[in-house]
């Protein structure tokens, strides 16, 4: 018998004043409170680093350390990658 697996780690890079960003928090912070998946908001402004890799993709969101969306979160995809990161180990995010 096989020990469950802990809920894959959801990233979303996101930045001050990004429509697109709003209603993609809003989006997994919707799918969160129904699939119970570990969520990290992180904001790219200030961080020279961070808005050289995401400001032209923000939002971007990472399942289990993989890049999955740029720009606009497809509900029915993400649940498919989800339940897939379920299935496979997490990659390193930065």
């Amino acid at each position: 018998m096989t020990a469950p697996q802990a809920a894959p780690r959801v990233v979303v890079y996101h930045g001050a004043g990004c429509h697109l960003c709003e209603r993609a928090l809003a989006q997994v912070r919707e799918l969160q409170a129904e699939l119970g998946f570990q969520l990290e908001e992180i904001a790219i402004d200030g961080d020279p680093e961070l808005e050289r890799r995401y400001r032209e993709l923000i939002p971007v969101v990472e399942i289990a350390g993989r890049q999955a969306f740029t720009y606009y979160v497809h509900e029915e995809a993400f649940r498919r990658r989800l339940a897939a990161a379920q299935t496979r180990p997490e990659t390193s995010g930065l």
